[in-house]
């Protein structure tokens, strides 16, 4: 079996291009013709460089800005044109190879006669199974349209504030390392400089004096072995944290945390909630919805919580009873998600439980941040300060043993 590339036109005289496995090239004509296609080149895919190159154009997973902005293309067009138009504009207009290669291969799936939904599923990881499963829902109900809004809003918000966090970091990141870089630069560079100019006073130096004397030593010959081993922690860490039962037992211990572990709990639940009330407002049980959501917890304690709680429900419990019995979700979404079964109105009462926890969630940020910016430069002040001590000091010592 091998490897075609093809070039063609479909009834309407468009073109398209895709991907064909056969044994000849014949059979490539054949597939073709009764896809209801006009070949117009047909040419053996090249091997070596250019398999190298199609593995790399293999689909692995799209960041969630291009998949939503591939959504809400998606969404406007289907309301106004057949699918395979839609999805033949939008391939031919991605400025991304890689994304090219998927939307082309999803529409010659769909040509062939897939659902939009197996279609993605054919794409290895590029489409998440959550977002297929909610496309499956909008096919399956008719209102694909409706759902693709939907699925691009969600994608929308969850863009916006990992971009809002983003930028509101930058500023403290930066001035952080440039704290860092100056008194550094104090204590490796000018500290021992200025030293040198009192070992041959023959006086005993300050306290203060003494103890940035050591911390410079302590940089200048142990400095580099400091930062290996620093980053040798930090691998360590990081190959640990792939091991389930350690991670488990590391986000379990993050939740523990007097203020951050609020703020994790807070966030996952937030986006866990608004991810179900998506699903639920588009037609997904809410047990295939947990099951689901649960490998996008990225904290693998609420994660374990999540996968608990389809548990229970499989045997018979509510959402509620279930995220009580979890014993680790925030009691508002609790309250609210039992009031939504109350009144038969789930998806908007877990709607307003994601905004809530939302909005607790970036107020304390933006608060934090506010904070975090006037104490490192206090901070810094101070030990920038000390060592301006450190060095007056014994200049001070001279000129009173001068004077007296």
């Amino acid at each position: 079996m091998s490897t075609f590339e093809y070039v063609a036109l479909d009834a309407g005289g468009r073109t398209c291009q895709g991907v064909i496995s056969a044994a000849t090239e014949r059979m490539v004509r054949e597939q073709l013709q009764a896809r209801r296609l006009v070949p117009v080149r047909i040419t053996p895919a090249a091997e070596g460089l250019g398999s190298r190159l199609r593995n790399r154009l293999r689909p692995r997973g799209l960041g969630v800005r291009t998949l939503s902005l591939v959504t809400r293309q998606l969404a406007t067009l289907v309301a106004a044109a057949p699918l395979e138009e839609a999805l033949r504009t939008i391939a031919l207009q991605a400025e991304s190879p890689r994304l090219r290669h998927i939307l082309t291969a999803t529409h010659a799936s769909v040509l062939e006669g897939f659902r939009l939904s197996d279609a993605m599923a054919r794409q290895d990881a590029a489409f998440p199974p959550l977002y297929r499963a909610m496309v499956a829902a909008g096919e399956n109900s008719g209102a694909l349209p409706t759902i693709l809004e939907r699925l691009a809003d969600l994608l929308e918000r969850d863009e916006q504030a990992r971009s809002r966090l983003k930028i509101a970091l930058v500023y403290p990141a930066a001035l952080t390392i440039t704290a860092l870089a100056v008194i550094a630069a104090l204590v490796v560079f000018v500290v021992p400089k200025v030293v040198d100019q009192f070992d041959s006073m023959g006086q005993r130096l300050p306290l203060l004096t003494r103890v940035i004397i050591f911390v410079s030593d302590m940089a200048q010959n142990w400095g580099l072995l400091f930062l290996l081993l620093l980053a040798g922690g930090i691998a360590f860490l990081t190959q640990a944290l792939r091991k389930p039962k350690f991670r488990l037992r590391f986000d379990t211990a993050l939740l523990r945390l007097p203020v951050a572990g609020k703020l994790i709990r807070d966030v996952n639940a937030a986006r866990l909630a608004r991810t179900l009330s998506t699903m639920i407002a588009s037609g997904v049980p809410v047990l295939e919805g947990l099951l689901l959501t649960a490998p996008t917890v990225s904290n693998h304690s609420l994660r374990q919580g999540t996968l608990l709680m389809a548990t229970t429900i499989r045997e018979g419990g509510s959402l509620s009873g279930a995220m009580r019995r979890a014993g680790i979700f925030p009691p508002i979404l609790i309250y609210m998600t039992a009031s939504g079964e109350g009144s038969g109105r789930m998806d908007e009462m877990l709607g307003r439980a994601a905004e809530y926890l939302e909005r607790e969630f970036q107020a304390f940020v933006a608060l934090a941040l506010s904070l975090l910016e006037p104490i490192i430069i206090v901070v810094m002040g101070a030990v920038v300060t000390v060592i301006v001590l450190a060095i007056l000091l014994p200049i001070l010592q001279i000129n009173t043993l001068a004077y007296s």
